[in-house]
């Protein structure tokens, strides 16, 4: 298990660097995601996908998804 902060940021950025090296670049960015999901998956490292976030702003609340977070 990572206890570092650094630790886990190195896993986290080269699990992004792997998922480009292996796909390239050009496609559409759900697909990254989608692959970005499955090598944190592959690392142990929690995350959730298409998380909700609303944000309430001046009177008004907007429904947004986080796509990714760790």
């Amino acid at each position: 298990m990572l206890t570092h902060v650094n630790d886990l940021t190195r896993v986290i950025i080269g699990a992004a660097i792997e998922v480009h090296r292996t796909l390239g670049a050009g496609l559409l960015e759900s697909a990254y995601h989608l692959c970005l999901a499955r090598e944190l998956q592959i690392h142990g490292i929690p995350y959730k996908y298409k998380w909700p976030l609303p944000l309430d702003y001046k009177v008004f609340t907007l429904r947004r998804r986080i796509t990714l977070i760790c």
